[in-house]
């Protein structure tokens, strides 16, 4: 019988992970979210947000949240089907269809939730999923939990899709094409119309992750879908709550069958406490900005458009230095050559009062500074962000 303690691997599994410099822990930030955050009375101007519209600290939307609890209380205390249904969730339900121009829409605890339920409710053992190989991790964990076959293909190559699905579509009883709509580490779009397209001809399904494009993107904020003008085709869209709508919780939108399906067989719907009243009343309020202030969104557009222009003129004049990655949306990713300089890089940034993500393997491929533009960002902010990286090139 051994006698060794049967946690001893944590020791070892933690060594590893600081001896490849991929050891991460959380930064803590004091009060409300915004274009400025504060630690210890320290004010830095953050370009780490997803709160691409700045209203997670909107008083509408605070204010949406307070009387949410006030009227339904703190917790949603049950599933959707036992005890946790309240009103709130289906008029959310109600206005992210609205929002989405579809039959219908489902709400799920979280983005995580929602991608993992849709995929173990749509596809099993007998099926495929042809994923982007940069999709978000909770689509690929969504398929490991179905049972399904999975295989990946590059966005950037227009043939390898439609090879896999010409070699493989008659070997499986159903096949889904699933893709991040913007790319979180990289900032540029799938190439919708085309994986549209591919689908029709191999009797394919789509699932879109909208996490990142709904709100932003297209001109009522409805996403990828609309920013290509595929609102009309048949396909699965999911997004999450907690990023230009500041709140928190994931959605499915869609036709109508497919919304009762997922009801009846999503097992991270049916099987999880209901989205909590607070956050239905936050994102239902941040629905209805979106559709009302298209302003803020032209906003995020100007300051997008602004920061490009920037950080491509300091990529050109040091091109040894950082790579800018192909941008499509409010993401921006200076690619640097390893993880020590990417770690570098962030800690001389937040010396000078800037927080920024120094992200690298195994989160992506190539270590980068990742920084997200948001609405309520001023021009002068962006001035000091770009000078501070041209003073750290300079180094």
């Amino acid at each position: 019988m051994t006698t060794a303690n049967a946690y001893d691997w944590l020791d070892r599994g933690l060594s590893a992970i600081h001896k490849a410099q991929w050891h991460r822990q959380e930064t803590t930030f004091d009060g409300a979210p915004g274009a400025t955050i504060a630690q210890d009375g320290r004010q830095f101007l953050n370009f780490a947000s997803n709160d691409y519209l700045g209203l997670a600290a909107d008083p509408r939307v605070r204010q949406a949240a307070i009387e949410a609890i006030d009227r339904y209380g703190a917790g949603s205390t049950g599933s959707r089907l036992l005890s946790g249904h309240r009103p709130i969730h289906r008029q959310l339900e109600e206005a992210l269809a609205g929002l989405k121009q579809t039959e219908d829409a489902i709400v799920f605890s979280s983005g995580y939730l929602a991608n993992i339920g849709v995929l173990s409710a749509i596809v099993g053992s007998r099926d495929l999923v042809l994923g982007d190989r940069d999709n978000h991790s909770c689509l690929r964990l969504g398929v490991a939990a179905s049972g399904a076959h999975l295989m990946s293909y590059d966005r950037s190559d227009p043939i390898e899709l439609a090879c896999l699905l010409d070699a493989h579509r008659n070997s499986y009883r159903r096949v889904t094409i699933a893709t991040d709509s913007v790319f979180s580490m990289d900032g540029d779009l799938c190439p919708l119309p085309q994986i549209l397209d591919l689908a029709d001809r191999y009797g394919c399904m789509v699932l879109i992750d909208e996490a990142h494009a709904t709100g932003v993107l297209g001109d009522r904020g409805a996403g990828c879908v609309e920013h290509f003008g595929c609102g009309d085709r048949e396909l699965i869209q999911m997004g999450t709550l907690s990023k230009a709508l500041g709140s928190l919780g994931g959605y499915v939108a869609g036709s109508a069958k497919l919304v009762d399906f997922l009801r009846n067989r999503a097992p991270s719907w049916i099987y999880t406490t209901a989205l909590s009243p607070a956050d239905a009343g936050a994102a239902l309020a941040a629905v209805e900005i979106v559709r009302s202030e298209p302003e803020r969104r032209q906003q995020l557009r100007d300051n997008v458009t602004y920061l490009q222009a920037r950080l491509t003129e300091i990529a050109d004049d040091a091109p040894d230095t950082f790579s800018l990655l192909p941008s499509n949306s409010p993401i921006f990713c200076l690619e640097v050559k390893d993880t020590a300089t990417v770690l570098r890089y962030g800690e001389a940034l937040f010396d000078r009062g800037i927080f920024a993500s120094a992200v690298r393997p195994p989160t992506v491929p190539t270590s980068r500074l990742r920084l997200t533009v948001m609405a309520t960002h001023t021009r002068s902010q962006l001035d000091r962000l770009a000078t501070a990286l041209t003073e750290r090139v300079a180094l």
